[in-house]
């Protein structure tokens, strides 16, 4: 009897290991193959807009760089985009809203999603190792064992990507996702913070900005970030991946 029980629990944790293990491994192949493409599609458009950019502007910087397998740099004139592809695969928690799509309904576990983040910060930050300061998240792409994204980010971002029941990544669409970061994060100006959030400087930040540049700096600082765009009300996150 025990023995029977034993050999049953064991055939529980393989049957369900090997169906949520599985799952979670093809969404993780699923986001690297994409990331992969993420790459592909910066270092061509990083070659397009620099060679177009020499006979217009040859001070405008325009790079590429890979750090890693699971990150990349996208340098224009004062900012970086940075990719990150997160190592892990994620749920939504079952209050989330997109679990009212029929696409989800249908099978639950097109909800397992693999991550890629896309951060701007500005490209001094890097050049002066100002290590205190702030990039902002600009969009994430979340993509699923079907090859299905969608995308949470700023202003259009998230409007454009919303259909995860039909959206399929591919090059076109990277290049799309791509296209409109940068044109965001062009838009996206470094406003000067207000007057009393840097009325006060210690020695030590004296000392830190002499050495290293290490007073905090970020395109928001002292203001309130969606405020620039829209109401925390009118935020197109999540609420138009088809709802019914």
């Amino acid at each position: 009897m025990t023995e029977d029980k034993s050999i049953s629990l064991e055939e529980e944790i393989i049957k369900k290991l090997s169906w949520k293990a599985g799952i979670k491994q093809l969404v993780y192949k699923n986001t690297y193959y994409a990331f992969r493409q993420f790459n592909d599609v910066l270092r061509k458009l990083s070659l397009e807009i620099k060679t177009k950019m020499s006979k217009i502007n040859k001070d405008i910087v325009v790079e590429y760089s890979e750090k890693g397998n699971f990150e990349v740099h996208f340098k224009f004139a004062g900012d970086v985009l940075i990719f990150m592809m997160h190592t892990n695969v994620f749920e939504f928690p079952k209050a989330h809203e997109i679990f009212r799509t029929g696409y989800l309904r249908e099978d639950k576990t097109r909800s397992y999603c693999g991550v890629i983040n896309v951060y701007n910060f500005l490209s001094d930050s890097f050049k002066y190792n100002r290590i205190n300061d702030i990039g902002y998240l600009v969009a994430r792409i979340f993509i699923n064992k079907e090859n299905h994204f969608f995308v949470e980010g700023k202003r259009q971002m998230a409007m454009i990507y919303n259909n995860f029941a039909s959206k399929e990544i591919n090059q076109e669409e990277i290049k799309n996702i791509i296209g409109n970061a940068i044109l965001y994060s062009i838009d996206f100006d470094l406003l000067v913070p207000y007057y009393d959030d840097v009325s006060q400087i210690s020695v030590q930040e004296v000392f830190d900005n002499s050495n290293y540049f290490k007073i905090k700096t970020g395109k928001r600082l002292g203001f309130q970030f969606n405020a620039d765009h829209q109401s925390k009300s009118e935020s197109p996150d999540i609420s138009h991946l088809g709802l019914e």
